[in-house]
C-alpha cells in the first residue's frame, strides 16, 4: 500500500505528510497535492485579471484569449476534488494512528487553523483599510457576523460573504473530519450500530445534497481495500492524464457524478507504486509544491491581490493587456510560491512547534482510544 518504507521524522513534520496507518510515506500523493494546489492557482491567474465585471466600467486586464484556452483554465478550480480524495484516503489512517478521537481532532485543529487564522486576522485587519470587497462601508455588527461566521466555516450556511477566497472548501473538510471521526468511534470503538447507522445515513444524505463530497468516498474506498491500478511507463502516464482531464471537464461542464469514475481511476494509478502517474508525481518540483500545498492553496490569493490591483491601475493608463497579463502570470507564480513557502516554514512548521509546546493538552480528553479496525 505504500511507495516507501516508514521514515523516522519528527511528529510535527509527519502529521503534515501523506502517511498511511503503518507509517509509510506516499510521494505520489504528495505530488498530487501539488497538482491540486497548482491547478487552483492557474484558474486564479486567469480569473483575477478579469476585474470585477468584464465590461467597459471595469474591463480588467485579461486580453481576449482563445476559447479553447479559456475552457482549459476554467476547469482548474476542481483541484479541490483531488484534495477531497486525498483526505478520504489519509484521514482514516490518521485517526487510527492517533488512537483517539480527541487526539485526532487536536491534530486537525493544529494542522488547519494556524494558517487559516493568521490569514483570517490579516484579512479582517487590512480589508477595511483598503476597502476590499464587502468591507466597503461595513458596519460593526455586519463585520462581527462575517468575522465569526468565517472563523467557524459557516458563512454560506448563514448567507454571508466568504472572506478567504479558497477557505470555503474547509467547510467540507471539517464536516468530513467530524462525521468520519464520530462514525468511526460509534461503529468501531463502541460497536453501537444504533448510533452508527444514522450517522452513516447522514453522510450519504450529505453526498446527495453536496455531490462533490462523494470524492471523499473514493479515497475511503482505496483506504479500505488494497486495490491499485499499476499502469506503468508512458502509457500509464497518458492514461492518468486522460482520466484526470476527463474528471476536470466532467466536474466543470457536466455534473460531479460524471467525474467519479475517472477520478477513481486516476487515484488508483496514483496509489500504485511504480505506475507512470506515480513516477511523474514524484518529481522534485511537484514534491515541493505538495509539501507547501496547504499554505500555497490558501495564501496565493493574498499574493495575487496586489498584482491584480496594480494591473487594473495600469490598464487604465493604456498599458498593453497582453504585457500586463504575461507579467501577472510570471510574477504571480513567483509571488505565490514565495508566500506559500514562507507560510509553510513560519506558520505550519515554526508556529505549529510553538503551539505544540504551549498547548500540549489541547483536546486531551480521557475517553480512551478508538481502537483498530478488525
Amino acid at each position: 500500500m505504500t511507495d516507501a518504507p516508514p521514515i523516522d521524522r519528527p511528529s510535527t513534520f509527519r502529521d503534515k505528510q501523506p502517511v498511511t496507518a503503518a507509517g509509510g510515506f506516499l510521494p505520489a500523493v504528495q505530488g498530487l497535492r501539488g497538482i491540486a494546489a497548482a491547478t487552483v492557482l492557474a484558474v486564479h491567474l486567469y480569473d483575477m485579471p478579469k476585474g470585477g465585471v468584464y465590461d467597459i466600467a471595469n474591463p480588467g486586464f485579461l486580453p481576449p484569449i482563445w476559447p479553447w484556452l479559456q475552457s482549459i483554465m476554467n476547469v482548474g478550480g476542481h483541484g479541490v476534488e483531488l484534495f477531497f480524495m486525498i483526505s478520504g484516503f489519509l484521514i482514516p489512517a490518521s485517526l487510527v494512528r492517533h488512537g483517539s478521537f480527541w487526539k485526532f481532532i487536536r491534530d486537525r485543529v493544529m494542522r488547519i487553523m494556524p494558517v487559516f487564522c493568521v490569514l483570517h486576522l490579516l484579512l479582517f485587519i487590512v480589508g477595511p483599510i483598503v476597502g476590499y470587497k464587502f468591507f466597503r462601508d461595513i458596519d460593526a455588527v455586519s463585520y462581527a457576523k462575517i468575522f465569526l461566521a468565517n472563523l467557524f466555516f459557516v458563512p454560506e450556511a448563514l448567507g454571508l460573504p466568504i472572506a478567504q477566497q479558497n477557505a470555503w472548501t474547509l467547510t467540507y473538510e471539517w464536516a468530513f473530519y467530524i462525521w468520519f471521526g464520530v462514525t468511526f468511534v460509534a461503529a468501531i470503538q463502541l460497536r453501537n450500530w444504533f448510533l452508527a447507522v444514522p450517522l452513516i445515513a447522514l453522510g450519504l444524505a450529505g453526498v446527495v445534497l453536496w455531490p462533490m463530497s462523494a470524492f471523499f468516498i473514493i479515497g475511503m474506498l482505496f483506504a479500505a481495500v488494497d486495490l491499485r491500478i499499476p499502469l506503468k511507463g508512458r502509457p500509464g502516464l497518458l492514461a492518468g492524464v486522460a482520466c484526470g482531464a476527463i474528471m476536470y471537464l466532467a466536474l466543470e461542464y457536466l455534473h460531479p457524478v460524471y467525474g467519479l469514475l475517472p477520478g477513481f481511476l486516476v487515484f488508483g494509478m496514483v496509489l500504485a507504486p511504480g505506475s507512470g502517474v506515480a513516477t511523474a508525481l514524484s518529481a522534485p518540483l511537484l514534491q515541493y509544491c505538495g509539501k507547501i500545498s496547504y499554505s500555497l492553496y490558501l495564501v496565493h490569493p493574498f499574493a495575487l491581490f496586489p498584482l491584480q490591483m496594480l494591473g487594473l491601475r495600469l490598464v487604465e493608463h493604456g498599458v498593453n493587456r497582453w504585457l500586463l497579463w504575461g507579467a501577472f502570470v510570471v510574477l504571480g507564480i513567483a509571488a505565490s510560491l514565495a508566500a506559500g513557502s514562507l507560510s509553510y516554514e513560519l506558520i505550519e512548521v515554526r508556529l505549529r512547534r510553538w503551539l505544540d509546546r504551549v498547548l500540549p493538552h489541547l483536546f486531551a480528553r480521557p475517553l480512551g482510544g478508538v481502537g483498530r479496525p478488525v
